[in-house]
């Protein structure tokens, strides 16, 4: 799994975010490798709304804390990416 902090740009306005509005978010991407996850991120925010998707950092997680329940019932946002393949969380400025 990796997590990535993004910034994107709204083509339109969407859940009170302006056209053409900056948002920052942080993306989970459930997928092997990394190449693969990034371009799942863009085009996930893509087909959300979103432009010029600029990735900024890249972490990978671990597969042993992906596995380990403790931390997947302590880390809601990761549980979901685990069950859903992926998670975006959009935040406020």
């Amino acid at each position: 799994m990796y997590i990535f902090s993004v910034n994107a740009r709204a083509k339109k306005p969407i859940d009170g975010v302006k056209e053409g509005h900056l948002v920052p978010f942080i993306v989970y991407i459930n997928f092997v490798d990394l190449y693969g996850a990034e371009q799942l991120c863009k085009v996930y925010l893509m087909r959300a709304g979103f432009m010029d998707v600029d990735i900024e950092k890249r972490k990978l997680v671990p597969s042993h804390l992906t596995t380990d329940p403790r931390v997947i019932a302590a880390d809601k946002a990761m549980a979901s990416a685990i069950k859903d393949g992926y998670l975006i969380q959009m935040f406020d400025e």
